[in-house]
């Protein structure tokens, strides 16, 4: 099978096609035919080394056809999507013809979408859909703020939350993105700032929750701008993964501000069933144009270190799929 594969850590040049076996099938594993997956800056970060010691073939998500399932309970030729369960990490990733998958990470799922549509759902909207429903608690009426909004990650929970009727403030890092986010359905848009409540823009007054995707470097002022009671969700790392320097809870955080965080590592773990994400209502949602989860580039398997350079740019501005 052709695989993109990681001659060494460094830039989008180390990354190449090569020649790899098919993946012998494992018991409680699913051997699936990938026909497209979507990339994420997690990625930037394991090709650069960052990460520890990480699979040579990279990818974290894909969608695809079963060809077999040692557990007996998907059919051949099944729609599935994959992620995560160690794709990328410490087994190799969906950036391949065909990738070994624990049953536990693939869900099945009915769709007329194309490939690369569809491939552009799981991560982000399952990661979305958690951080919402799960750590945030979100309901219809309140305020959110979705940080780093023109994300993938970040559009996908602005298109969540708006569907269940909760008002949303988006930020984008450049002032061009508020159009953006304007038009995905969010009531206010504001350009990312130190200080969200004194951003240009900012409706006044402080907010039921935030989902935090630029990370820890803003996950403190996102607890100063959340109400008493309310509750902030860190889930992201678009500014970097540098730590809080001389962090102290007792004298930076607010009293009665509820923080978390979320990585989707955790799914198909016991506290994390991918089976609790409703993946079919949200491939529906998408179908129907309740979603408007696209992708915004759409890329060949040769043109994986095109699209990383893309991304590593910052000028993605959504979703990049690579569609084999």
């Amino acid at each position: 099978m052709k695989a993109i594969v990681r001659t060494r850590f460094g830039g989008p040049e180390v990354l190449g096609i090569a020649d790899r076996p098919v993946p012998a099938v494992k018991p409680g594993c699913v051997l699936i035919r990938v026909r497209a997956f979507g990339l994420n800056r997690a990625e930037l970060y394991m090709r650069r080394g960052l990460w520890g010691d990480v699979a040579e073939v990279s990818g974290i998500e894909c969608a695809g056809s079963v060809v077999l399932d040692a557990t007996g309970t998907l059919r051949e030729g099944q729609t599935v999507v994959a992620l995560m369960g160690g794709m990328g990490r410490t087994i190799d990733g969906s950036y391949a013809e065909y990738v070994l998958v624990p049953a536990t990470n693939v869900v099945p799922v009915e769709s007329g979408l194309d490939w690369e549509h569809l491939a552009a759902l799981p991560e982000a909207y399952a990661v979305a859909w958690t951080c919402l429903h799960r750590n945030l608690e979100v309901r219809a009426g309140q305020l959110l703020v979705v940080r780093g909004g023109t994300s993938s990650l970040g559009q996908a929970a602005i298109d969540i939350a708006c569907q269940l009727g909760v008002e949303v403030i988006a930020s984008s890092r450049r002032p061009e993105g508020k159009a953006m986010l304007r038009s995905r359905g969010a009531a206010h848009a504001v350009t990312n700032a130190d200080e969200l409540c004194a951003a240009p823009d900012w409706p006044g007054g402080k907010v039921d929750a935030v989902l935090d995707l630029i990370g820890n470097r803003t996950v403190l002022d996102s607890m100063r701008a959340t109400r008493r009671g309310g509750r902030v969700c860190l889930a992201g790392f678009l500014g970097g993964l540098a730590p809080l320097a001389d962090f102290d809870p007792l004298s930076q955080m607010p009293s009665g501000v509820h923080l978390s965080f979320f990585g989707s590592f955790n799914f198909g773990t016991a506290n994390f069933a991918l089976s609790d994400v409703p993946m079919q209502q949200i491939v529906d949602f998408e179908s129907s144009g309740l979603y408007r989860g696209k992708p915004a580039h759409v890329f060949g398997l040769s043109e994986v270190p095109i699209a990383h350079a893309l991304m590593e740019r910052n000028e993605a501005v959504g979703k990049c799929v690579v569609l084999l």
